[in-house]
């Protein structure tokens, strides 16, 4: 995981977050007032390299490109995840349109960087991943995968499944990723189902093995001088002092119970690899009685990165459910994929606006 600069704040800074973070005691996030369909499973089957790379805008993709992820009773998406939609998925996300994960299905999330996209790009804005959208990002565009030899730091670990009590979470020694498979697929934007379906029968936690992955872009984000978080839209977006829009991020943003805040705020600093503390003298959701520490990880509550803002107890931080995010609701806070949030976290600096609508 790349290092942050820490900005103000300690690294081992314990945060005690009375409406974020942490998920309900069933172990998972805030249900969404508006019920949303489950999450795809994992795609069936194999993808071709040379089909996903070669893939073309057809009548049937328009069909597969609408929101899977919108409602209950919609028609399921299909086993394996069409070929178009993950190489626009890949485009978006290296344009910083996000998608969130990329998984192939569509949905909301892609739904609103396209819109993002068109509107970046002067394309008529509807949010329909179409021909002229597809043509537009594709482009010149360099190929959507590459290969990635895996290394001994890549199935380093340590590994282990991660609890949903926060008991047991707090007596680990850092609560990472669960398997070097989860842990490439987060570090390439993906989900474990696409990477599996890319790589049929690979063991990823052998060293040397070559993998296919997405092609995504290592490049930094330049400074951020302005955040706008958009709660109708469960979006944030990051602007330079020009006002030229820098990145598109789909986020999971507060709850009606726990509503994120309003007006302006500002970036007081960073915190990279956080821990998080439960204090039940300040939270505002039962979890126990017990204070507790869990410790730092990408899959501990806030994830590998802690933005902190000029309101006490929020923040925008990452996630252990990169699937999720745009699809349930938080304790209060702004909450990113953790690639999201490491690369606006790396581009803020102390007093850099952030405004909620």
């Amino acid at each position: 995981m790349r290092r942050l600069p820490v900005l103000l704040l300690p690294a081992a800074l314990a945060l005690s977050l009375a409406a974020c973070g942490a998920p309900d005691p069933d172990g998972n996030e805030q249900p969404a007032a508006v019920p949303t369909a489950p999450a795809p499973a994992a795609p069936a089957g194999t993808l071709s390299r040379q089909t996903i790379e070669s893939a073309v805008w057809s009548e049937a993709s328009a069909a597969t490109s609408a929101p899977t992820d919108a409602a209950p009773g919609q028609a399921a998406p299909p086993e394996t995840p069409p070929p178009e939609i993950i190489r626009a998925q890949i485009l978006l996300d290296r344009a910083r349109f996000s998608p969130g994960i990329v998984d192939g299905f569509g949905g909301d999330n892609t739904r609103q960087a396209v819109a993002a996209f068109e509107e970046a790009n002067d394309l008529p804005v509807d949010g329909a991943l179409d021909a002229q959208v597809f043509a537009r990002l594709t482009e010149g565009a360099a190929p959507v995968l590459t290969d990635h030899v895996i290394t001994a730091q890549d199935v380093a670990g340590p590994f282990a499944p991660v609890p949903t009590d926060l008991e047991a979470m707090a007596a680990m020694r850092s609560v990472g990723y669960a398997s070097p498979r989860e842990a490439l697929a987060e570090r390439f934007h993906v989900s474990e189902g696409v990477l599996a379906a890319l790589n049929p029968g690979v063991d990823f936690a052998r060293v040397g093995q070559t993998i296919v992955v997405p092609a995504v872009s290592a490049a930094p984000l330049p400074e951020v001088s302005r955040i706008v978080i958009d709660k109708a839209e469960s979006s944030l977006r990051a602007f330079d002092s020009d006002g030229r829009l820098l990145a598109f991020y789909p986020a999971t943003i507060g709850s009606p119970e726990r509503p994120a805040p309003s007006g302006r705020l500002t970036v007081l600093g960073v915190a990279p690899e956080p821990n998080y503390t439960y204090d039940p003298e300040r939270v505002s959701y039962d979890r126990g009685d017990r204070k507790l520490v869990i410790p730092a990880g990408p899959n501990n509550p806030v994830g590998s990165v802690w933005i902190d803002l000029s309101r006490d107890t929020y923040g925008i931080h990452g996630t252990p459910d990169p699937n999720k995010i745009a699809k349930t609701q938080s304790n209060g806070c702004v909450r990113l994929t953790n690639w999201s949030a490491e690369q606006l976290a790396a581009s803020v600096k102390p007093g850099v606006e952030v405004v909620f609508t």
